[in-house]
């Protein structure tokens, strides 16, 4: 049986990349067959990625069956998982995130939880010098992934060892990461192609704060204007997208990678509370800034309150 591999729905370049680099590391060092998956269309900037290193997209999965031998990269959410992913029969976990719970499995598996800012980064751990072997492809992908999830070392959970990974890719690809790293956000900050709706779902996590449900959406971009101009239809779809994914309100944070900064949108008094109690801010419209907030899981997330 091929063990399927995969991320998070809403994939964004660490739930596609790393999945292509676990399966290769699986059917070429370890000779057992796997292949990547993705739960949904990739954002911009892993579309991206794997056009630059010539990746054909992998297959996009709406379930598991009963007994599908699966590793799960990425996280480790069951809500952010194929509904029967507790039918599966699931082998391994990699991940950089809190440990949710309740997931189930057939037998005692293998799991690395590390609090590093990648997943890239901890595969190329766990493959030790196996890693010497990866072709330049694979290199390319645990790079963009590893830059995508530190925003080029910006973000508050890039770690010296996350950052000194990259640094040695780069240096085998003979790439500049600054130059790298700005093809990478031109295409992640092309968002023109896409719906209210698909923006608000394209890098968004659910999470439950004191009995309310939040669908926590982020835009990381070098370009916040772009987004911020479409603010009046954002809010209205926000609306929408909540009643159809069952939560209550769409927090939408646009993060402005060049000037470490986040722009929350505000479009009722849930969210300016939210804002107030969780980030000590001053709302006085329907936008507040929030500087140097760059983070979902290290800074938004663990601070939300109602």
């Amino acid at each position: 049986m091929t063990i399927q591999v995969f991320g998070h729905k809403s994939p964004d370049t660490d739930s596609t990349g790393s999945p292509i680099i676990w399966a290769w590391y699986l059917n070429e060092v370890k000779g057992i067959a796997a292949e990547p998956k993705l739960l949904g269309e990739p954002n911009t900037e892993a579309a991206f990625m794997l056009t630059r290193w010539g990746f054909e997209k992998p297959a996009i999965i709406a379930d598991v069956a009963d007994g599908a031998e699966v590793v799960i990269v990425d996280t480790n959410n069951p809500a952010e998982l194929p509904a029967n992913i507790n039918g599966a029969d699931v082998r391994a976990i990699i991940d950089h995130h809190k440990l949710v719970g309740g997931l189930e499995t057939k037998g005692p598996i293998d799991i690395t939880v590390r609090p590093l800012a990648c997943t890239a980064t901890i595969m190329i751990d766990l493959m030790g010098e196996d890693a010497a072997k990866m072709p330049e492809a694979i290199k390319g992908a645990a790079l963009t992934c590893i830059l995508s999830d530190t925003l080029e070392f910006r973000s508050p959970t890039t770690t010296d060892h996350d950052k000194a990974v990259a640094e040695k890719l780069a240096a085998d690809l003979g790439i500049a990461i600054p130059d790298y790293a700005a093809e990478m956000f031109a295409a992640k900050s092309d968002v023109s192609a896409f719906s209210d709706a698909e923006l608000l779902r394209m890098d968004s996590k659910e999470y439950e704060v004191e009995g309310t449900k939040f669908r926590v959406s982020v835009l990381e971009t070098t370009a916040p204007a772009t987004v911020l101009d479409r603010k009046d239809s954002l809010v209205e779809s926000m609306k929408t997208v909540a009643d159809e994914d069952g939560v209550d309100q769409v927090l939408l944070f646009v993060i402005d990678i060049l000037n470490e900064e986040a722009t929350l949108l505000v479009p009722n008094d849930l969210v300016k509370g939210v804002a107030e109690k969780s980030f000590g801010a001053t709302v006085a419209g329907d936008t507040v800034v929030l500087p140097g907030i760059m983070s979902r899981k290290k800074q938004i997330i663990p601070n939300l309150k109602v």
